[in-house]
């Protein structure tokens, strides 16, 4: 069962902290599937974030116990004012449609520089893809992850997207810590 939360999050950050924290309050194991899912619903587009309950813990998961103001959907409960947001996440995060995906099993071994097949067989990643080619890396081609590591969903498959970056090796596209738009000239 998939638990949709939204607190109406305007960055990435501020609904990563809020998925770490339902993580936290829940008392969730480490190897849950956690996403951010960018959403339009009431007055603005914001982050919307999902989690998925193993086996029973979805009807037994004490909802009292997430953080003030969040909204939730879960099945068919809504709670919130931002429930809509909330439930298009839990939806896409079912569906394996869309999804940034922060927690993950094998998250904390993606550290250093790991060759693809390494990142296939530590994680939950399945996949691995390059920007703008076709063609999938070789599994022993180096992934610099820079200590973070953001998949996403790709019908229905958790996808490493990267980039080329020097020395033959790749990155992931997501980098940490980037720049925001006009930062140097506003």
């Amino acid at each position: 069962m998939i638990l949709g939360v939204d607190s109406g999050s305007r960055t990435v950050a501020e609904a990563e902290r809020l998925l770490h924290s339902v993580v936290e309050a829940l008392g969730l194991p480490s190897g849950v599937i956690g996403c951010t899912h960018f959403v339009r619903t009431g007055a603005l587009p914001h982050v919307a974030c999902s989690v998925t309950l193993e086996g029973d813990a979805g009807g037994d998961a004490d909802l009292s116990l997430l953080p003030e103001g969040v909204s939730v959907a879960l099945g068919e409960h809504r709670t919130g004012p931002d429930a809509d947001g909330a439930a298009l996440a839990a939806a896409e995060h079912a569906a394996g449609r869309s999804g940034r995906i922060v927690l993950f099993p094998g998250r904390d071994e993606l550290t250093g520089t790991l060759a693809v097949g390494e990142i296939i067989a530590r994680s939950a990643v399945e996949r691995v893809v390059v920007l703008a080619q076709v063609e999938e890396p070789d599994a022993d081609t180096a992934v610099v992850t820079n200590d973070h590591v953001r998949p996403e969903w790709r019908d229905g498959v958790l996808t490493l997207v990267t980039m080329p970056a020097s020395g033959g090796r790749l990155t992931p596209a997501e980098i940490p810590n980037p720049t925001p738009c006009c930062a140097d000239h506003a």
